[in-house]
């Protein structure tokens, strides 16, 4: 029997729908490595290896690894994360869906089903990056402005539009709409992912550098390069090394009249100094829950300045509170508690 098979338990999301999930604390039992002593965010990465394993991308090898995790070891092994969906700005995500084409032409000379060049992962695509400020200063300054940029890139538009009804999977966020890694934050993250019955933590990728600020919202995910996403979009692993993590202990509170950008700046700063490049940093503590999630996005949103993969905040009351702040689903939402609570991962 397979790690996979033995780790599978069902799970009541307060939701009314049944589902099941694959159990980090039965892992644990089976004695691969005190897993509940991890920082939360690998114990992420872990669960996502446990749930694809036992296929030809990722072996229960790969899951013993990292369940046998130490924060002193040499890193010599990689990771073939899968996550869980993908976010696209126009100035790669264009060009992936123009691969993504290319591949489904091959495809049909092949004579094979086109569903073999289908996402398998949910994509959200935002037309973000082409808008210029031609008009500036009058209320119709932005419909102006976004009259522009349709007119200027209405080919790339076009082809957009026809690649949103040739494939399935991908939601496509319009010109207006706002930029990828905030909309990503207010409204495509949906706290907890679910395919074919099985609930998971909310794992992507992006082709933004700051997708990073998702991480405020405890969501593993950062920015890469185009083929990076392509790949993730047709569920194959990022591979990465197996990350350092650095715990920021968080104390106090912000005083009154010091802002998120006060706060970032000093915890930049102090970043660099220890030097985080390529690694994980994780904010735990007392203190921490006193950050609101947007404040926990803008120092989430910093990594690249500070050199670190992502700078990640475990989901908690705030996140919940800012779940249901911004709108989203009170289903969606109970299913966010209860499955982070069930996992063991609620809370920093």
């Amino acid at each position: 029997m397979s790690l996979q098979d033995t780790c599978k338990r069902p799970i009541d999301l307060k939701n009314g729908k049944p589902g099941h999930y694959y159990s980090l604390h039965a892992l644990e039992q089976q004695g691969l490595g005190k897993i509940s002593r991890q920082p939360v965010s690998l114990r992420v990465v872990l669960e996502s290896l446990l749930r694809n394993s036992g296929g030809d991308l990722v072996s229960d090898d790969n899951v013993r690894e990292l369940a046998a995790w130490q924060p002193n070891a040499p890193r010599t092994a990689e990771i073939p994360f899968i996550v869980g969906r993908v976010v696209l700005n126009c100035m790669a995500g264009i060009p992936l869906l123009g691969d993504l084409t290319a591949i489904r032409g091959e495809v049909a000379k092949r004579g094979l089903p086109l569903s073999l060049a289908e996402p398998k992962v949910p994509v959200d695509m935002v037309l973000d990056h082409t808008l210029t400020v031609d008009y500036h200063g009058t209320p119709d300054a932005a419909a102006k402005n976004n009259a522009l940029d349709i007119e200027r890139n209405a080919e790339r538009f076009r082809f957009v539009k026809w690649a949103m009804q040739a494939y399935k999977g991908i939601r496509l966020l319009p010109p207006g709409s706002g930029i990828l890694h905030q909309v990503n934050l207010e409204y495509l993250a949906p706290g907890v992912l679910e395919r074919d019955g099985a609930y998971f933590p909310d794992t992507l990728v992006g082709t933004d550098s700051h997708t990073g600020m998702i991480a405020g919202l405890g969501c593993v995910g950062w920015g890469v390069g185009g083929i990076e996403a392509e790949a993730a979009t047709l569920a194959q692993p990022v591979y990465m090394l197996t990350p350092d993590v650095v715990g920021v202990h968080v104390t106090g509170q912000l005083s009154p009249g010091v802002t998120a950008t006060d706060l970032v700046l000093h915890v930049t700063e102090l970043l660099r100094k220890h030097k985080v490049v390529g690694k994980f940093v994780e904010f735990f503590g007392e203190g921490v829950a006193s950050l609101t999630v947007p404040d926990r996005a803008t120092v989430a949103n910093m990594s690249p300045e500070y050199g670190a993969t992502i700078g990640y905040f475990p989901v908690d009351e705030q996140t919940i509170k800012y779940l249901r702040q911004t709108g989203r689903d009170e289903k969606q939402i109970a299913a966010t508690e209860a499955y982070y609570r069930a996992q063991g991962l609620f809370g920093a």
